[in-house]
C-alpha cells in the first residue's frame, strides 16, 4: 500500500493492483471523499456507514481478500437491495446505499483495480418527490416571538438563532460552524461555508443583525463563565454560538432549541430546516428571482432551488388571474323570458366545486390545487 501527498500536506490511501483487501478500498474511497471531493465529514461517516452495513450484509469482515470486491455480483447487488426493502427503508435512504455501493465501484474502476463495476447497470429507486414543508408568515413570526419571550442569555441566543435560521436560510451545520470573524455587522455581511467547503456571502440587516447584535454584546458574554469550569477546544474558542459549558452550539444542540421554541407555539412542530425552506419561499413570494434565491441557499444546482416554485402557490394563482382570460369572472347570464329555453353555457362549462369563485376547479388563492398540501406529492 502506498500513500499519494495531497495539496495542503494530506494523504490519499493508494493500493497497488493485485493486493485488493475490500477494507483498505473501502479507506481509500473515504479518503478519496474526504481530501479530494471535498465532501463534509459528515457525509463521508454516512458513506462509511452505509459501506459497512452492505459489507455485513455480504459477510465480508475485515481483513477481506482481493477476490472478494472482485467477486461481488449483480446478483449480490440486487439481493441486498431487496434486504433493504424487505426492512422497510424509505426509497431516499436505500438510494444513498446504493450510491455510495455505486461510487466505491466506480472509484475502484478508476483506479484501474476492477474491470468493470458490476453495479453499474442497476437502476437507482425512483423517489416521489415531496413539497417541502413551510410556515405561514404568521407562523414564522410567532416562533421568533417566542424565541425572545423569555430572559437572560440563552433567549438572546436563541432568538440570533431563529432570525438567521429565518432571515438567511442557513443550514443547521453552517449556523453551528459560524465564527466571531464570519461576522460584519457594520458592514452588513455574514460568511458562511457550506457543502464542501464552499464559502457564500449573505447580506445580514434589520431585525436579524439586531438580533445577532444583542446576543454578541450581551448574550454570548455570558456564556463565556462556563468555560472556568470546562476548557473549550481551541477549534471552539471564536464560536459565535455557545452552549452553557461555552463550548461550540452543536447542530443537535440547535435543533432541541427550535424544537423546544415551537413547542411554545400552540405545539408548531418545528426544525431548522423547516425555516430554511420558508426563507426560500417567502423570497418568491415577494418577487425574488430564482438564480438570486439559488445564490442564498447555496444550492449547486439550479433544480434543487426549483421546487420551492412548487411551493409559492400564491404567487402562481396571482400570476393566473392577471394573465388568463379565463380566469377573470364570466358575465352575469340573461335571464330568460317565461317560458324560453335557458340558453346553452359556453366556456369551460361548470363552475369549480372548490376553491375562490371564478376559478379553475380545485385551484384557490390560499390553498394551491386540492390534495396538494405541504409534505404530499403532485401526481405528475
Amino acid at each position: 500500500m502506498t500513500r499519494r501527498l495531497c495539496p495542503g500536506g494530506e494523504t490519499v490511501t493508494r493500493i497497488p493492483a493485485g493486493s485488493l483487501p475490500a477494507a483498505d478500498v473501502v479507506e481509500a474511497y473515504l479518503d478519496h471523499l474526504r481530501l479530494e471531493r471535498g465532501l463534509s465529514p459528515r457525509t463521508v461517516e454516512a458513506y462509511a456507514g452505509d459501506l459497512a452495513g452492505w459489507l455485513q450484509f455480504l459477510g465480508l469482515e475485515p481483513p477481506v481478500g482481493a477476490a472478494a470486491l472482485a467477486g461481488v455480483s449483480g446478483r449480490d447487488l440486487r439481493r441486498w437491495l431487496a434486504h433493504l426493502e424487505e426492512r422497510g427503508l424509505a426509497r431516499a435512504s436505500v438510494a444513498r446505499k446504493l450510491a455510495a455501493v455505486r461510487g466505491l465501484f466506480r472509484y475502484a474502476v478508476r483506479e484501474g483495480w476492477l474491470a468493470a463495476s458490476p453495479a453499474a447497470r442497476l437502476a437507482t429507486p425512483r423517489l416521489r418527490r415531496r413539497l417541502p414543508r413551510v410556515y405561514t408568515p404568521e407562523e414564522a413570526q410567532a416562533l421568533l416571538e417566542a424565541a425572545a419571550s423569555g430572559h437572560g442569555p440563552a433567549a438572546l441566543r436563541d432568538r440570533a438563532i431563529l432570525e438567521l435560521l429565518y432571515g438567511c436560510g442557513l443550514r443547521v451545520a453552517e449556523l453551528s460552524g459560524l465564527d466571531l470573524d464570519d461576522v460584519d455587522l457594520e458592514g452588513g455581511w455574514l460568511r458562511v461555508y457550506g457543502k464542501g467547503g464552499k464559502e457564500r456571502i449573505l447580506p445580514l440587516a434589520g431585525p436579524v443583525a439586531a438580533a445577532l447584535r444583542a446576543y454578541l454584546e450581551e448574550g454570548r458574554p455570558g456564556f463565556l463563565e462556563g468555560r472556568r469550569h470546562r476548557p473549550c477546544r481551541p477549534a471552539d474558542a471564536q464560536a459565535v454560538f455557545l452552549n452553557r459549558w461555552g463550548g461550540r452550539l452543536s447542530p443537535r444542540g440547535i435543533q432541541a432549541i427550535v424544537r423546544r421554541v415551537g413547542a411554545v407555539v400552540a405545539r408548531l412542530q418545528a426544525h431548522p430546516h423547516l425555516l430554511r425552506h420558508t426563507f426560500a419561499t417567502h423570497l418568491l413570494d415577494g418577487g425574488a428571482g430564482l438564480r438570486a434565491v439559488q445564490e442564498l441557499l447555496g444550492h449547486a444546482s439550479l433544480a434543487a432551488t426549483q421546487v420551492y416554485t412548487h411551493v409559492s402557490r400564491a404567487r402562481l394563482w396571482a400570476v393566473y388571474q392577471q394573465a388568463h382570460p379565463r380566469a377573470r369572472p364570466a358575465p352575469a347570464a340573461a335571464v330568460p323570458a317565461p317560458g324560453a329555453a335557458a340558453p346553452e353555457p359556453e366556456g369551460l362549462g361548470a363552475p369549480p366545486s372548490a376553491g375562490a369563485p371564478g376559478s379553475p376547479a380545485g385551484y384557490g388563492p390560499a390553498g394551491g390545487r386540492q390534495g396538494l398540501q405541504p409534505g404530499s406529492s403532485p401526481s405528475g
